[in-house]
């Protein structure tokens, strides 16, 4: 079960209530997250735990379990309330919110250094390279640079601020991978001649910087869309890294430049399948 503290509920549990919804379409966390979303600016609500596998959503709050039900109707998944009892005197204490942001903002300031750097190395070498995948890949490194700034600005803020931080994030990353599709048109048109040891040198650098920001963000990833936004462009880098080493391995055996063109193609399109997430989630 993964749970989630909102505030930070007094020692004195009385007239708090924790109730069980079933929620038949909850599958995945795009869904949970607008669960989230929902309920995030509601005071009552001191906690959410989640159990995707068997669409069960558990609520700690204080008030009527039907008024945390009315909220979750508009969402349209189908949410029944199951259950609800009084909590138990053993009920603990969440986390100081400012403790969480305060680490959240430590761990966001990290990617962003990251990721900007990958940027402009891979865009550089991607350049010298004459490589559709990298230059591909370093403008993805740069739209999750956008991604983890805009996170920065949202944390600590409303759950209101952090839909639209993701939601913007979302529409620069699908500009940028038509910047991208549109750099593998002309390369195909006018030709290319990648250079494919730098491509994979390159490219398992890219693996290693990407593998460490999702291990980082892994673990934050279900505070609030602007992190699930965050952890899903990650996710897509790792992917996108792996291709474009195969994609160098294959233009040296083959001598061909059709493997970067390809991967570069590629990687624009799963950059847009990311954006389309993130702007569903927001």
């Amino acid at each position: 079960m993964q749970e989630s503290r909102k505030l930070s509920p007094s020692p004195d549990t009385a007239g708090l209530y924790r109730s069980t919804f079933s929620v038949p379409k909850m599958d995945c966390a795009s869904e949970e997250n607008l669960i989230r979303m929902a309920l995030s600016d509601t005071s009552d609500v001191q906690s959410l735990a989640f159990k995707l596998p068997t669409r069960e959503l558990a609520v700690v709050h204080r008030g009527d379990a039907q008024a945390i039900l009315k909220q979750l109707e508009p969402l349209q998944l189908g949410a029944e309330l199951r259950d609800t009892a009084p909590v138990s005197p053993g009920y603990a204490a969440a986390p100081a919110k400012d403790a969480e942001d305060k680490a959240e903002a430590r761990t966001l300031r990290i990617l962003l250094g990251i990721n900007g750097a990958m940027f402009v190395l891979e865009l550089a070498l991607g350049l010298i390279a004459q490589s559709t995948g990298l230059i591909a890949d370093s403008l993805d490194m740069f739209a999750d640079a956008a991604v983890y700034g805009l996170a920065l600005y949202a944390v600590g803020r409303a759950a209101s601020m952090k839909a639209r931080a993701a939601h913007l994030a979302g529409w620069l990353q699908l500009v940028l991978a038509v910047g991208a599709l549109v750099e593998v048109m002309r390369r195909f048109i006018y030709g290319s001649e990648p250079e494919s040891t730098l491509m994979m040198g390159v490219g398992l650098i890219a693996l290693i910087a990407n593998v460490t920001c999702l291990a980082l963000i892994s673990k934050k990833r279900d505070r609030g869309a602007h992190m699930t936004a965050s952890y899903i462009f990650s996710a897509n880098d790792v992917i996108a890294n792996l291709g474009v080493i195969i994609a160098g391995a294959l233009v040296a055996l083959t001598e061909s430049p059709y493997p970067d063109l390809i991967i570069g193609t590629i990687i624009g399109f799963i950059v847009v399948n990311g954006a389309r997430r993130i702007l569903r989630l927001a």
